[in-house]
């Protein structure tokens, strides 16, 4: 999808947005953010589809890439404490400390990890002391082509339209490491059926 074709999309959407929905339309927009995150582990397939299952008009991926260069759903890079590979003795030589947008992190990294990796992992709470830990362990890491399928799916089911705003993170380390996400990204929402009617806004 080329930027001049999302451009003035995004300029259409505008006015969609919480700030200027009482003139653009009679009820606000409901943003899934990181999907039901107070009650199923943020960036996970059941968290986006509760969010729209309780009326979400949009759900909210943030997004960072594997070693081998897929888009993958995760607050962070850094996956020890939102995934289950601190408790992985096989992983425990991938911990390191690196520097990330001008702060130091030390802990395990999405792109030191293949998708296939990512994939044995187990999404955690990333905020216990306030959310609980009740569906730890239950959950796989979300791809961005996944959570795309689901869109499309609970947008057949529910008989409305479930928009998509995915957020890139880190785009300048990943840009430094080798894996740039912003071509990925439009390739990988070019490539849906779904993602090239339904609104998108990055």
């Amino acid at each position: 999808m080329p930027f001049h074709r999302v451009f003035p999309f995004l300029m259409a959407m505008v006015p969609l947005f919480p700030a200027a929905a009482a003139e653009a339309r009679d009820t606000p927009v409901v943003i899934g953010h990181r999907g039901a995150s107070a009650l199923l582990p943020e960036h996970t397939l059941a968290a986006y589809a509760r969010a729209i299952a309780d009326g979400a008009d949009y759900i909210e991926p943030d997004l960072v890439a594997t070693r081998d260069g897929v888009l993958v759903a995760r607050h962070e890079n850094e996956i020890g404490g939102t995934t289950d590979v601190a408790q992985r003795p096989e992983f425990a030589v991938r911990k390191r400390r690196q520097v990330i947008d001008g702060e130091t992190f030390e802990g395990w990294f999405t792109e030191d990890f293949t998708l296939a990796e990512l994939k044995t992992l187990r999404a955690r709470e990333r905020l216990p002391q306030l959310r609980g830990t009740g569906h730890d362990g239950e959950f796989q890491i979300a791809t961005l082509d996944e959570i795309i399928a689901l869109a499309a799916e609970q947008s057949a089911r529910e008989g409305r339209i479930i928009g998509l705003i995915p957020e890139i993170k880190h785009p300048s380390h990943f840009q430094r490491t080798g894996l740039p996400m912003e071509d990925r990204l439009l390739e990988t929402l070019s490539a849906h059926a779904y993602t090239r009617e339904a609104p998108v806004v990055i």
